[in-house]
């Protein structure tokens, strides 16, 4: 009976296995395959102290002004504030010390306040913790948290995540209080993958060793870029004599520097982004691990990320509703990663107001005696003209 019990066992225990298997790679097949629906985007500065008197804050006025960078240049290409979660951790702006109250500039000459109109800051100075980040990326909030600070994603979303501040060998400085290590950062992306709260995920860090965030992930789907190598610092780029501190860092300056060349109809692949960064300029090694993701650089366009998800068509002419050609067939370019054709021959057909020929139709029942109707319709008017002239002949003729 014993025996017969394991001969059962193993067999049963294959099945399990097998079952489960088909399970995990059918929910990984259907990940795989949902389509790209929307865009999100995570921007959070993690220093304070942006005018502090001691060397050792290092003078973070530029880690603001590089998050409110990023800030404008998603907006600019299509992410709206609804899905722009921004964290700063510091308000420079309202600073007594800075020389430009309610201003913050990312270049010397001054021409662009980042902190004008419309910035909706969704965490600000000591709201900007560890366990807050922890919270917005997995949804583990508390009920009485607003949708306004929650990342409101799903398995159709894009998600760019940008960082900045300080940071050393797999960490990175909140507040110069507490650090977010590389396993947090891990565990906190497996379990948005788990959750299906992301289809791809683009995580870009402006710190001294960014590279070193990425080391612990695993989760596929990923994609991860850094200003500079383990054991390499990332600089700043300028100093404004005037605002008495360096205004925005070189990684970022580059970053800004490609995007302005483009709007949310371009399609610029995260090739050419990764690309463009020169270690001359930068004084590091902008790294980025790719064994996380499926696709090539060069077959995604930067705004899958950093714009909007939106269908574009272009066409040789101007659109006509009635056209007297057979129209070719209309190239579909879009920020997802499909593309598609549409045949538009058996749409588009010349109209003839002097000639339309309509089909009938119904059962041959109907189109008889549709015809007849009309056909009798039209004997009666012509009658009825006909026997109109004699009658009013005889009422002329009555009148005198």
């Amino acid at each position: 009976m014993g025996n017969l019990f394991k001969s059962m066992l193993l067999p049963s225990s294959i099945l399990l296995l097998f079952l489960c298997n088909g399970i995990l790679s059918s929910a990984s097949d259907s990940s795989s395959t949902t389509m790209h629906t929307n865009n999100w985007a995570i921007l959070v500065c993690t220093s304070r102290f942006c005018y502090a008197l001691n060397l050792s804050s290092r003078f973070n006025y530029r880690h603001m002004a590089n998050t409110l960078s990023l800030y404008r240049t998603v907006k600019r290409l299509g992410i709206p504030d609804e899905r722009i979660i921004l964290m700063l951790a510091d308000d420079m702006a309202c600073n007594a010390r800075n020389k430009y109250p309610a201003q913050v500039f990312n270049n010397e000459n001054h021409r662009l306040n980042l902190y004008g109109d419309n910035v909706e800051v969704d965490y600000r100075g000591y709201e900007v913790t560890v366990e807050n980040f922890m919270r917005v990326l997995t949804g583990r909030h508390e009920t009485a948290v607003p949708r306004s600070k929650r990342l409101l994603s799903d398995e159709g979303s894009h998600i760019l995540l940008y960082m900045t501040g300080h940071g050393g060998d797999e960490f990175l400085k909140f507040q110069d209080s507490e650090e977010l290590q590389s396993h947090d950062l891990a565990d906190a992306v497996k379990q948005m993958k788990e959750k299906r709260r992301f289809k791809e995920l683009l995580i870009m860090v402006d710190t001294c060793q960014a590279a070193t965030l990425f080391s612990q992930l695993q989760s596929p789907g990923v994609l991860a870029i850094g200003s500079s190598k383990k054991g390499e610092n990332s600089y700043s780029h300028h100093l404004d004599s005037d605002v008495g501190v360096s205004v925005v860092d070189r990684f970022t300056f580059y970053t800004l520097a490609f995007f302005e060349r483009l709007n949310m109809y371009d399609n610029a692949s995260l090739s050419s982004l990764f690309n463009s960064y020169n270690p001359t300029t930068l004084m590091s090694t902008a790294y980025y691990r790719t064994d996380l993701y499926q696709r090539q650089l060069k077959e995604v366009p930067v705004t899958n990320f950093f714009g909007s998800v939106m269908e574009t068509i272009h066409t040789d002419s101007p659109y006509r509703a009635f056209s007297s050609r057979y129209s070719k067939k209309i190239k579909i370019e879009m920020p997802l990663e499909k593309q598609r054709t549409l045949e538009t021959s058996d749409v588009l057909q010349e109209l003839d107001s002097s000639n339309i020929n309509v089909k009938q139709v119904g059962c041959p029942f109907t189109r008889t005696w549709n015809t007849i109707i009309g056909q009798m319709g039209d004997s009666l008017v012509n009658y009825g003209l006909i026997s109109m002239f004699p009658i009013v002949a005889f009422s002329s003729f009555l009148s005198r």
